[in-house]
């Protein structure tokens, strides 16, 4: 028997609002001023570290870094540079940031239709999540409690695609994962939520390009996305078909 969809757990970046683009610029200076320090001569621009580390939270895309380039950051000077880089990051997206086209009216539907509750499971820092939230006038759908940082809620900080925020999240929301829905944009948060066993909605309307958003949605649906969202529009169609998938759900 199908489990009952009981809560649905939206990724923040990039799902439903535009802030990649701007976090990864704002902390591109702060990347390359860090490889300076560790003799590194290459460099990389905002768009760059979008392309390699989007889903990644600082902390975890410092972790790549240091394998990548070979070189260690002690612990209390990496906590350093994530205290800065939220700083960084948070200034522009108070500044800049927009909802994703559409997701706005979606939350609005659905907290009117009273079917789910609703969380944030995020990569980003709690503080980072909140400005955004504030930014796109979403706060009001989730409340402080209601949002859940690997970078900040667990005891050890982490970064998706480890699935430990989303198990967190189902724990301290008392709902199994098969009662739960999904919704995020990048390989890295797929692969968390399916990890965690959570019907996945792969939302794809957040890449620039029509050949970005096809490339896309067949890696999500390869991670094992029950089904693909190109536009908030298709959020009730896709929630349906996340929910006949239940039992198929890795």
């Amino acid at each position: 028997m199908k489990a009952k969809t009981t809560h649905i757990l939206f990724d923040c970046d990039n799902t439903l609002v535009l802030s990649e683009a701007l976090a990864f610029e704002a902390c591109a200076e702060l990347s390359n001023e860090i490889l300076s320090s560790q003799n590194v001569t290459d460099r990389y621009t905002g768009e760059q570290l979008l392309v390699d580390f989007v889903g990644k939270n600082f902390r975890g895309m410092l972790m790549d870094l240091q394998d990548k380039y070979k070189f260690t950051i002690p612990s209390e000077q990496l906590e350093k540079y994530v205290a800065m880089e939220e700083e960084k990051v948070i200034e522009k997206l108070r500044e800049k940031l927009v909802p994703c086209v559409g997701a706005n009216d979606v939350l609005e539907k659905l907290a009117k239709s009273g079917k789910y509750q609703f969380a944030v499971v995020s990569s980003s820092a709690h503080r980072r999540v909140m400005a955004s939230l504030e930014k796109a006038n979403q706060a009001t759908y989730f409340p402080s409690d209601g949002v859940f940082s690997a970078a900040t809620s667990l005891p050890k900080p982490t970064s998706k695609p480890d699935p430990a925020i989303y198990l967190f999240a189902c724990e301290k929301l008392g709902a199994p994962p098969a009662t739960c829905v999904a919704v995020e944009d990048s390989k890295s948060g797929a692969t968390s939520a399916v990890r965690a066993g959570i019907p996945l909605i792969a939302y794809v309307g957040s890449y620039e390009t029509p050949e970005k958003r096809d490339e896309m949605a067949k890696a999500l649906k390869d991670i094992g996305a029950a089904a693909i969202m190109y536009e908030w529009v298709e959020f009730e169609n896709c929630l349906e078909q996340a929910g006949c998938n239940v039992s198929d759900t890795p």
